[in-house]
């Protein structure tokens, strides 16, 4: 069980190194008048640290080096 958890923290760790953050978009509601709705398309972004996926890449190797074999 830890030597799967170890490769999953292992491809997390390495993709938010590669990956520093996420953008999305969300049309939120400018004007709701009535009738009359005026909506425009904001560009939010997610950003992480870089040293957290380093983080979770060298807990991800730690636990898949202390992992005994069954």
């Amino acid at each position: 069980m830890n030597r799967t958890i170890g490769i999953v923290l292992i491809i997390i760790g390495a993709a938010m190194l590669i990956w520093t953050g996420f953008t999305y978009t969300k049309k939120e509601k400018i004007v709701d008048a009535g009738p009359i709705q005026i909506s425009a398309d904001r560009e939010k972004s997610v950003n992480w640290p870089p040293y957290l996926g380093g983080i979770l890449l060298v807990g991800g190797i730690v636990l898949v080096v202390t992992a005994k074999k069954a």
